[in-house]
């Protein structure tokens, strides 16, 4: 992680402001991070040290189930808050985060604000919005997994977590996700290749027709 200064931090914080969520000022509490691709956001388990608000890039959400096995559960995306469900419940089991791509998050440091955050009506009006959101998106997406065939889903799972236009997920990881064989998935991709939707190099998939699975993945 890289904690940006100057130039570049004035940058963020004035082309993606969030001032308007917050009752009180955080113009000298707000810090602007960088992460690589694959950086730990937060680690599962771990209480974060910042309230994150993503405006740049795009991440994991991993958990470790009982069974020892640690799965994707969902992605977060720009305008979404990280950590702000252990900034309400000091208890809260932590998942894990990972970037996807080089990402750009907004930070508020819990230890010098939890307090006004935690009784900032306007912040809190706002969090109870974006956790309503979250709800619905996850309970979307578990509707989706028993109305739609797997060609839908996993054109609308590419054009999510491909990277410049390149697709390079673990199918282990994708099936496990979407709930099918690694049978039906490699199927589904190299159906998508002789369509040329995708190109296939080594173990990544060059996107070559963006536009059509953006469209298969409307669902």
């Amino acid at each position: 992680m890289q904690n940006l200064q100057n130039e570049e931090q004035k940058y963020y914080i004035k082309h993606f402001p969030i001032q308007h969520l917050f009752s009180f000022d955080i113009t000298d509490l707000v810090e602007v991070h960088r992460f690589a691709r694959g950086e730990w956001i937060i680690k599962e388990g771990h209480f974060p040290q910042y309230l994150y608000y993503l405006v740049e890039g795009k991440a994991k959400v991993y958990m470790t189930q009982e069974n020892g096995k640690v799965a994707l559960i969902s992605f977060a995306q720009p305008n979404a808050f990280i950590g702000e469900l252990e900034l309400l419940d000091e208890n809260y089991y932590s998942k894990g985060v990972q970037t996807m791509t080089t990402t750009i998050c907004l930070a508020l440091p819990i230890a010098k604000c939890k307090g006004e955050l935690l009784s900032d009506v306007v912040f809190l009006r706002y969090l109870c919005t974006f956790l309503g959101n979250k709800t619905s998106q996850i309970t979307a997406k578990f509707s989706k997994s028993l109305a739609y065939p797997l060609e839908n889903r996993l054109a609308e799972f590419i054009v999510l977590s491909a990277d410049a236009g390149i697709y390079k997920e673990k199918h282990t990881e994708v099936c496990d996700y979407l709930g099918v064989s690694y049978r039906h998935l490699l199927h589904v991709l190299s159906q998508f290749c002789e369509q040329g939707l995708l190109e296939k190099h080594g173990r990544s998939y060059i996107i070559t027709n963006m536009n059509e699975l953006q469209r298969r993945g409307i669902i």
